[in-house]
């Protein structure tokens, strides 16, 4: 059976970090993990969810919310803090709630540069409470 070709990020965190938001809202999965380090000790915390650690975890919890389809999720006001090997960005994550409501999510995602590229090595989201934070010295990513 052939295997998908996942296209290779070897630009910026910023563009690595477009791609899995664009990997998100199209469900695909091997696009996504494509964009993991390779290190065994990754991390992502889905909101309100377990800290789950290493690929098969993390790849088994997106293959459960990505089975219906994308999540339509629009990144913006980028906070990065970064060094020449990491760099550390908060976003606000713009969704739909299931009541069809706006919703938002703060997001702290975390990249090391490795020699494949910018990739993830955390990915942390939680419910952001009251009205969507303004700063107007954040970026918006597309």
């Amino acid at each position: 059976m052939p295997t998908k070709r996942v296209k290779q990020m070897n630009g910026s965190a910023v563009e690595t970090e477009a791609a899995f938001y664009d990997a998100l809202n199209r469900a695909d999965l091997d696009a996504l993990m494509a964009l993991w380090a390779d290190d065994d000790e990754i991390v992502c915390v889905h909101p309100g969810g377990q800290r789950l650690i290493g690929h098969a975890a993390i790849r088994a919890s997106w293959s459960g919310i990505l089975e219906h389809g994308g999540l339509h999720i629009m990144p913006s006001q980028l906070h990065e803090t970064h060094t020449l090997m990491s760099s550390v960005h908060t976003v606000v994550e713009g969704t739909t709630a299931a009541s069809g409501e706006p919703a938002h999510l703060i997001a702290t995602n975390v990249y090391s540069k490795t020699p494949r590229g910018w990739r993830i090595v955390l990915h942390h989201v939680s419910v952001a409470p009251g009205p969507v934070p303004v700063d107007t010295r954040a970026q918006i990513l597309h």
